[in-house]
């Protein structure tokens, strides 16, 4: 279950028709990776949103291009069980539109496909993901490239077809 928003400067540079292109994108990237049972809220922002938010959350003084919270988390095992019927929540997915813009023109292509490169990849952080070494890199991006080719093919992926790959050995 996927919530879209857009907000600030990013209503101006994303229109309706890339936003539905989006959504359905990921709902595939989602169905892909056996998670479109969760909840996930994909944001859609500027720059000085993305800018405080790293800086609160990251210690980091810069804007940047997607950031994720987990819901998963945060949930404590002390936590309160979710009520039948309800999605878990997965988390939250923010991206920069101005900085996506920036970075799709220096890669050479379209605002869509940046916009889904980031929303994948910041669908793999929640999912538990990381690239904070070479091992983890490689694992992380070859599984955003798998759910990214499902996004795109315009199809609901089987199970098996996007099975989440193995944790990176140590």
């Amino acid at each position: 279950m996927l919530s879209l928003i857009v907000r600030g400067r990013a209503r101006a540079q994303v229109p309706v028709a890339m936003r539905r292109a989006l959504r359905r994108q990921l709902e595939r990237a989602m169905a892909a990776a056996e998670v479109a049972h969760t909840q996930v809220c994909l944001s859609l922002s500027d720059d000085d949103e993305l800018h405080e938010l790293n800086r609160q959350y990251a210690g980091e003084d810069h804007a940047t291009d997607v950031l994720s919270f987990s819901q998963r988390e945060a949930r404590g095992a002390d936590s309160a069980p979710i009520p039948a019927g309800f999605p878990e929540p997965l988390g939250d997915i923010i991206i920069s539109v101005e900085y996506a813009t920036r970075q799709a023109a220096a890669h050479g292509h379209d605002l869509l496909a940046e916009l889904l490169h980031l929303s994948v990849h910041g669908l793999c952080h929640l999912l538990g993901y990381d690239h904070a070494t070479p091992d983890e890199e490689r694992v992380m991006f070859g599984y955003e490239a798998t759910l990214r080719a499902h996004a795109r093919s315009g199809r609901r992926a089987h199970a098996h077809e996007a099975a989440a790959p193995e944790a990176a050995s140590e």
